[in-house]
């Protein structure tokens, strides 16, 4: 009976001092708004290769919002009653989104924006690049391909995201500077390579030697319309292509001469927000482990307390490609 005792005490004394450490682990939830294509795999996969993610002290749930606004909705609820330590959050929909925030800020949870903006102004914090900037870039890169003048068309995201609002106005800034360049179609692709090249076959059928440049507002939509001209038997260099984000397949056309990009860094924005997500659940009680803030010195750290952390655009040529193709393959 003794040593009963004895062990029981034991048992009760390693429990009692087990219990704390395993409650500190940190469960983030990120709540994405879809997986399919290659830019958003980069930035959840970069989230798995955080340091507190690989050393166990934290744990990452990501959630595949499949482009819909609702689903992302019941997912952060689902995250709020399972009582995630903070979400990290890529909406869909600028408008829409700001109702699981609500959720998420009335249950005490901080919520982090990454990469696309919600219009909410109870996010703790946003990292991600001004898509203004990369829609004029791109823009320029048309319409400087072009000589200024001739016609273009425009393949915008998904209508609403806040990405496609901003790559559209910076878009039409390049455009202003242009006014003899006319704008003959318009229209979604939703991010999707094969709507993309559907759309450009059809305004390729429906204006037979019009169109001059094509303004793709990521980088699956201008290599879905670069298959589109190929499978017309065009000549590529007929037309001066732009897209954005940098992922792989973008990467290669660039050092093929087919298109311009301008890369996102899908890395940065997601273990920059994760960083910062860990700071909110630890109450700021937390230096980043991340290395992307050596990285780039022009976005410090300030403690985790800043608004917005705006990652800086890297505009692709064939003097940097190799370099960002090898990095990609690490």
């Amino acid at each position: 009976m003794k040593l009963k005792g004895m062990l029981l005490t034991v048992v009760s004394a390693t429990a009692l001092f087990a219990s704390p450490a395993m409650a500190e682990k940190i469960k983030i939830g990120a709540a994405v708004y879809g997986l399919k294509a290659e830019f958003m795999q980069i930035w959840s996969a970069a989230l798995k290769e955080h340091p507190a993610v690989k050393s166990g002290d934290v744990e990452v749930t990501v959630f595949d919002g499949k482009y819909d606004a609702l689903t992302q909705q019941d997912q952060i609820n689902t995250m709020i009653t399972q009582k995630y330590n903070a979400i990290i959050f890529v909406p869909i929909d600028a408008e829409a989104g700001a109702t699981p925030v609500q959720a998420a800020h009335d249950a005490g949870i901080a919520v982090i924006g990454s990469n696309t903006r919600v219009h909410s102004d109870l996010l703790s914090s946003y990292v991600g690049s001004d898509d203004t900037v990369s829609g004029y870039l791109e823009g320029k890169s048309v319409l400087d391909r072009i000589g200024c003048k001739g016609n273009v068309v425009i393949i915008e995201g998904p209508i609403g995201q806040s990405a496609q609002i901003s790559r559209l106005e910076g878009n039409k800034k390049a455009l202003a500077e242009c006014p003899k360049v006319k704008v003959i179609e318009d229209q979604t692709a939703n991010w999707s390579r094969a709507e993309a090249q559907k759309l450009m076959e059809n305004w390729l059928t429906a204006h037979p030697g019009q169109i001059n440049g094509v303004i793709g507002q990521n980088d699956e939509m201008a290599l879905g319309a670069i298959e589109a001209v190929k499978e017309a038997k065009l000549n590529l260099k007929d037309f001066a292509i732009a897209g954005i984000d940098g992922i792989t397949d973008g990467l290669q056309a660039v050092k093929a001469g087919e298109m311009t990009s301008i890369l996102q860094d899908a890395r940065a924005q997601a273990q920059g927000a994760l960083d910062l997500a860990i700071s909110s659940a630890k109450k700021g009680d937390y230096k980043p482990q991340s290395d992307i803030w050596a990285q780039y010195k022009d976005m410090p750290w300030n403690g985790g307390k800043d608004k917005i952390y705006n990652v800086p655009w890297t505009p692709v040529s064939t003097s940097n490609v190799d370099a960002l193709l090898a990095a990609r393959s690490k």
